[in-house]
């Protein structure tokens, strides 16, 4: 046998490694392939092509097996319990930049799954692995170690601890330097997972310089790129009103609420987020905003996107904050009509995260004044959150919600009409709120008090349970004595009954007088045929 004929035995060998590991990763591209191929035992075929001599056949068999952990955790773990991690960081520190690639990839799939398997991946050495990769001169390679990166921090506050203090925000920030768009992507989706945690990890974040470049990549027209740059500066201004003013001062506004307009549903929703998170911290910053327009820019985004769930939610937050700050500002937002908007929102609505938010910003703009609460109150709000409050399908938010904001109102509310309908269905931890306006109404307006009977207010009233020594039976007694006593006692349950036993009881002098009255008729009868009669035989003797 010739030297050629040799060659030619380790050349078809090698092609046939290759192509057992090429459809392996195709095979492994369809979820539905992967049950099957674990069944097979394809990771112990796999483990020794690892460390193949041929750099394609470690590429595609690296491929495969991330692409078989990717879909299942199981075989995730598997990896792991066969300590095939340290395998591939070997070869991944020999290999090309396509192995690089590759092996990069069954980390980062790994990791994802959950934290046992991310804290399995560091045991290993694979985050000094992403480290060391994140300053690779291959922008391909950086991104691939930048998603490792995310998702180990998106775990939880610990493992986004332990990849800051290894040093991974600073050269994730450098990676926004660079002009490709998809590793600008990862790099800040992933300054996103590590500062989302915590005030202290979002403040080593912001330490770093990063929100600068962050607001400098805003103007990038990249759609995926602006969504995740505005989720990262919501992270960073989340935690705290110091961390909301670095993300401010980085000149954001208005450039944020221009983005509430924008064509893509995610980045329009990432914007009012943004406003939300920094709106909620204090009166300066959203003083701040609406000055620039946040309340007309979150107005017309409601009007806009009425099929976004999760804009409105993200918007109609940001005006239960801004109104919830002075009472200047809550009348602002009444007067951009959002009263109108909430009351279609809590009518229509079917989504529970949404109504329960709707609820808790009518708390927000009527819990000021008695101007306030008339303003929620005339938009016939009131009965509205009563239903969701006593629905039984409602969720335990949602009717903390409604009944929080029921509270705040009604003991803002003078306006009499709004109060009458709770009278009727209200229950008693809501009652007592709406009788207590009552009894601060009743004293002083005369009309008020008219329309109170006239209505059947007191009469209701008069017909509630309520128990000695509580706060409702007070309130009663209260609207009772703006009254005289009989009409309250013509109003008490059972007083008809009591007047038609009376009338049951009560003997009729009537029938005494008709009596004298027939004696003395027959009498003057009597008397005048008498004088007739005498009359008569005067004449005969005549």
């Amino acid at each position: 046998m010739t030297s050629r004929n040799i060659i030619q035995v380790f050349d078809q060998y090698q092609r046939a490694r290759l192509a057992f590991v090429q459809s392996l990763a195709d095979l492994a591209l369809k979820p539905q392939n992967t049950i099957l191929l674990e069944k097979t035992g394809v990771l112990e075929l796999v483990r020794p092509l690892l460390c193949d001599p041929s750099p394609q056949v470690v590429q595609c068999a690296a491929l495969a097996l991330g692409r078989l952990v990717h879909h299942e955790a199981t075989i995730a773990v598997q990896v792991i319990n066969k300590n095939i991690i340290p395998v591939l960081l070997t070869s991944l520190y020999e290999g090309t930049k396509y192995q690089k690639q590759s092996i990069l990839f069954v980390l980062r799939s790994i990791c994802k799954h959950n934290v046992d398997c991310a804290n399995a991946v560091i045991a290993a050495g694979g985050l000094q692995a992403f480290i060391a990769c994140l300053e690779d001169f291959e922008a391909s390679i950086k991104e691939a170690a930048a998603w490792g990166i995310g998702y180990i921090a998106r775990q939880n506050r610990s493992l986004a601890q332990t990849c800051a203090d290894a040093g991974a925000v600073p050269l994730l920030m450098l990676c926004l330097h660079e002009p490709e768009v998809s590793l600008k992507h990862i790099a800040t989706s992933a300054i996103s997972d590590v500062a989302k945690h915590s005030e202290g990890l979002a403040q080593n974040v912001v330490d770093t310089g990063v929100v600068h470049y962050l607001v400098k990549n805003l103007n990038n027209t990249d759609e995926k790129l602006k969504r995740q740059i505005l989720t990262a500066l919501s992270s960073c201004a989340k935690h705290n009103s110091e961390l909301a003013e670095v993300v401010v001062e980085a000149e954001i506004f208005p450039s944020v609420l221009l983005h509430l307009a924008h064509p893509c549903p995610m980045v329009r929703c990432n914007a009012a987020r943004l406003v939300r998170d920094i709106v909620k911290h204090s009166l300066e910053l959203t003083q701040l905003v609406v000055n620039t327009g946040g309340i007309g820019a979150l107005m017309e985004t409601l009007y806009q996107n009425k099929d976004d769930t999760a804009t409105k939610i993200a918007v109609v937050t940001a005006l239960g904050y801004i109104s919830g700050h002075s009472e200047q500002l809550a009348i602002s937002v009444i007067g951009c009509k959002a009263i109108v908007m909430l009351a279609q929102i809590l009518e229509e609505s079917q989504e529970d995260a949404l109504l329960s938010v709707a609820a808790w910003t009518v708390g927000q703009i009527g819990k000021h004044t008695p101007e306030h609460a008339q303003g929620v109150a005339a938009a016939n709000l009131l009965p509205r959150l009563l239903a969701l409050y006593l629905n039984k399908d409602s969720s335990e938010d949602l009717k903390t919600k409604c009944k929080t904001t029921l509270k705040m109102c009604l003991q803002k509310c003078l306006l009499i009409s709004a109060l009458e309908p709770l009278l009727y269905d209200a229950p008693s931890n809501i009652l007592k709120y709406v009788l207590g306006q009552y009894s601060k109404v009743l004293p002083q307006d005369p009309k008020a008090r008219r329309l109170f009977v006239t209505s059947g207010s007191l009469k209701k009233v008069q017909e509630m349970d309520a128990k000695p020594g509580t706060t409702l039976f007070e309130y009663i007694s209260v609207i009772n004595s703006c009254f005289p006593e009989e009409i309250v006692r013509f109003y008490s349950p059972g007083y008809p009954e009591s007047l038609l036993e009376k009338i049951e009881q009560y003997t009729p002098q009537m029938m005494t007088v008709l009596r004298e009255t027939k004696v003395e008729d027959d009498h003057m009868q009597t008397d005048t045929e008498e004088e007739t009669s005498s009359d008569e035989g005067n004449d005969a003797r005549h």
